[in-house]
């Protein structure tokens, strides 16, 4: 057996974004627990990167964490829209540009130990303004740095969202 073998599993609430179970599971190793799990469609995150090598970031406000927080644009996919549909949509609705080129950075998974979530991060080039259509409950800015800038904003604590930070650390290695 190569994986926990899943007992029980109940829906105790069902989300907007996510859904929330508790489930019953026997590990490879025969140790039985009950565990809650974040069931989570998935999402895509872009690193959009201008012709002149600048990179835009938002800030934008997160009530979980209390205030504004740095971040690349992402979103969550829609029900059979596949990865690099979303990068496309999130880039323009957040930023209001949209990009020619696509290159998948990665895929990462957030937080395994209670979440099936897996985001898939993208370097977008080629950026031309298109008209941002910000969802009603999104409040952020758009804000243009230097991509060396703002991998020290990683090393300095000034960005501290996971998603971003690997974002931007692997476009910076592939961008050389």
């Amino acid at each position: 057996m190569n994986k926990a073998l899943c007992n029980q599993s109940t829906l105790i609430r069902k989300g907007r974004v996510f859904d929330f179970y508790a489930e019953t599971i026997t590990l490879p190793n025969g140790v039985s627990l009950d565990m809650e799990i974040i069931r989570h469609p998935g999402a895509a995150a872009i690193v959009p990167v201008m012709d002149d090598g600048s990179v835009l970031l938002l800030k934008q406000y997160r009530h979980a964490v209390g205030g504004f927080i740095w971040e690349i644009p992402a979103g969550t996919l829609d029900p059979g829209e596949d990865a690099r549909q979303c990068a496309e949509r999130e880039l323009v609705e957040e930023t209001g540009y949209a990009a020619r080129h696509f290159e998948r950075l990665a895929d990462i998974t957030p937080l395994p130990a209670y979440s099936d979530e897996r985001i898939h991060l993208f370097l977008a080039t080629g950026l031309t303004p298109a008209a941002q259509k910000l969802d009603e409950d999104e409040l952020l800015f758009v804000h243009r740095v230097e991509l060396r800038l703002a991998v020290n904003m990683i090393a300095e604590g000034d960005i501290q969202d996971a998603k971003t930070m690997v974002g931007l650390q692997l476009a910076a290695n592939r961008l050389g």
